[in-house]
């Protein structure tokens, strides 16, 4: 993996995410909050957890500690609340991104889960799996959307790609 195509693909997350923020910004606080099936319980808690699995991970990899409060979904009242937070740790995501070249990403990372236990994994295959992540969970995000009359619309990368004229 090189920096180039890493940032490429961190270009998609953020389309991706633009297109579920605009969707997200037309749902109500109710809708938002409101009760549901998925793995999170709720619209916030399921993007609430993808802000907190960016910024637990960039953090990581930046060998910066961990604050004693991560982004939890009470932290975001309103769809507003969460947006404001999200667009800000993508900014920093993205400048981080930005500052990394093809051998740091080839660094092995030597950090502890949230329960303590050791693991490391190279820098590339975690900023990958964060990208996946987001995908997994915008997509769950995008079903609750559309249920409440919000579709964010296509978010597949071959969008992305014919959109942006990446061929």
């Amino acid at each position: 993996m090189n920096a180039a195509t890493l940032r490429e693909l961190w270009q998609y997350n953020l389309w991706s995410s633009a297109r579920i923020i605009k969707a997200l910004r037309q749902a109500s606080p109710e809708q938002f909050l409101a009760a549901n099936s998925s793995s999170y319980g709720s619209l916030r808690g399921t993007l609430a957890h993808t802000l907190l699995a960016e910024t637990l991970w960039r953090r990581r990899i930046q060998g910066e500690d961990m604050p004693a409060s991560l982004p939890k979904p009470e932290n975001f009242p309103t769809p507003a609340d969460f947006i404001r937070a999200w667009e800000q740790e993508q900014a920093t995501f993205t400048a981080f991104l930005n500052n990394l070249d093809d051998s740091a990403l080839q660094t092995v990372l030597h950090y502890r889960t949230m329960k303590g236990d050791p693991m490391q994994q190279t820098i590339w295959r975690i900023l990958v799996h964060v990208i996946n992540h987001g995908t997994q969970h915008r997509a769950e995000a995008a079903v609750m959307l559309t249920d409440f009359g919000y579709s964010p619309g296509d978010v597949d990368m071959i969008f992305f790609f014919r959109e942006n004229q990446l061929s």
